[in-house]
């Protein structure tokens, strides 16, 4: 028998939930230490609705970043589908980039419900590397990039978009360094475009 959770939420119920992670993660971007009661209120909902879909802070910090690497990783798959691949991997580097900049600010938070929880001190890593296999894959079959590009490269590679800035001008640092990269990726391969 499945748990409760496991059960459709009603759909004005689905809206709060997804009320309460959208100011969730605007609120412990600002300040991981954000009362639960703010967050409620700027929600919309009681203090009932919200302990009922998070019972502690921790469960609510591991659910925004959980959704977030939800997206982050679900449009790899739709990228690959709709785009040439290595359109779709550079177009996916800057939902990255995105991600980099939202997480900066919710770091805190995650590592504290982490340390509480004894929750992977990555959580969802696994699947952010999957997505970049997906887009990796789809390019060296392609032949759009070099052939020996792995995702461990591909995750040193980029690592210089977590050193960026999120209150400076990141979006233009962030484009630069990426484009750099993808000219890095595609040196060498046989179908590159410039």
């Amino acid at each position: 028998m499945g748990s409760r959770s496991d059960a459709p939420q009603r759909s004005d119920a689905q809206r709060n939930r997804e009320r309460i992670l959208e100011v969730a993660l605007a609120e412990l971007s600002r300040s991981p230490d954000a009362p639960l009661s703010l967050i409620a209120k700027k929600a919309g909902v009681g203090q009932g609705t919200f302990y009922r879909n998070f019972p502690d802070r921790e469960a609510l910090v591991l659910e925004v970043h959980r959704q977030e690497v939800r997206q982050l990783t679900d449009s790899a798959a739709e990228l690959v589908r709709t785009r040439e691949p290595d359109r779709a991997l550079r177009e996916w580097m800057d939902r990255l980039a995105d991600f980099a900049m939202a997480k900066s600010g919710l770091a805190d938070a995650l590592r504290q419900a982490t340390r509480a929880t004894g929750a992977p001190a990555r959580p969802g890593y696994e699947f952010v590397v999957a997505a970049i296999d997906l887009l990796l894959d789809a390019c060296r079959e392609a032949g759009a990039i070099r052939p020996d590009v792995t995702a461990d490269d591909f995750v040193l590679a980029i690592a210089g978009i977590w050193q960026i800035d999120p209150e400076g001008e990141w979006r233009v640092r962030s484009t630069r360094l990426l484009d750099i990269v993808m000219d890095g990726l595609r040196a060498g391969a046989k179908g590159a475009r410039g």
